[in-house]
């Protein structure tokens, strides 16, 4: 089905604004896409580039069922404008976070091995894996501002699934639920979970669009890769990649300075 035309939308639009104006004492309003819909995404529709919301209250099967397909396709357009802000915010929280450590200076590759001291199970914690959790974090802050403006209610942020490799379904599992399985000791729970870092999506976390992971390489010049299960694993002799797309059925991609969105 084809999505309705510009001069369509505003049609339906204008007609809407009559009719909730006419019934203004039923208590309706019209929204813009950047107020409505951050708020409640299943109220409204916003259609790529446009800053226009039709009100589930009054628009028609017809409108409902063409806006919806609208939302469950990524434009060229939309993609690169979101992948330009992922590549920004990446390049960003790599130049602060060099600049708090190393006065502007990318670490050399000395630097990124050096020892920094041991996590709860016993392994050692590089420096590159200390500067990488500093820009995950500030990446992910500049996310939420950059998108939560461009496509409000169609992104998620280190949104964990859990996933069933037989079935092909998925769930998702609240940051609160998580939590508290770790306070119960029941971290094993999660063991298989998948947690990308940007999922784009229809409205619907489940309805991933595109998915995509920092990465910040230490020192810079390494090339971005997915990280592999370990042995044990569920998901072992596989990659996160790998099975992001498996579970979501999008090509995955890393993001990272220098690099930018990679292939």
């Amino acid at each position: 089905m084809r999505s309705p035309s510009k001069a369509r939308l505003r049609q339906v639009v204008l007609a809407a604004s009559a009719l909730l104006t006419a019934c203004g004492s039923a208590g309706y309003s019209v929204d813009s896409a950047t107020g409505a819909c951050r708020q409640n995404p299943a109220y409204c529709a916003t259609l790529a580039g446009e800053e226009t919301v039709v009100p589930t209250a009054v628009r028609g099967a017809t409108e409902l069922a063409s806006v919806g397909a609208a939302l469950r396709v990524l434009t060229a357009n939309m993609k690169a404008s979101i992948e330009r802000e992922l590549v920004e915010c990446a390049e960003w929280a790599s130049d602060t976070v060099n600049r708090q450590h190393f006065g502007g200076n990318s670490p050399s590759r000395s630097q990124c091995q050096e020892q920094m001291g041991m996590d709860p199970c016993g392994k050692k914690v590089t420096r590159a894996m200390h500067l990488g959790r500093e820009k995950h974090y500030l990446a992910l802050q500049c996310v939420e501002d950059k998108l939560g403006a461009l496509i409000p209610g169609r992104f998620s942020l280190e949104q964990r699934y859990r996933y069933d490799r037989q079935t092909g379904e998925k769930q998702l599992v609240s940051r609160e639920a998580a939590q508290a399985l770790r306070q119960q000791g029941c971290a094993d729970e999660l063991l298989g979970t998948l947690e990308p870092d940007v999922v784009i999506h229809s409205g619907n976390p489940l309805e991933a669009l595109a998915i995509y992971d920092f990465k910040f390489p230490c020192p810079s010049t390494n090339e971005p890769r997915w990280n592999d299960y370990p042995p044990g694993h569920p998901y072992e002799r596989f990659s996160q990649g790998a099975m992001y797309k498996e579970a979501f059925g999008v090509k995955p991609h890393p993001v990272a300075p220098r690099w930018g969105v990679y292939p």
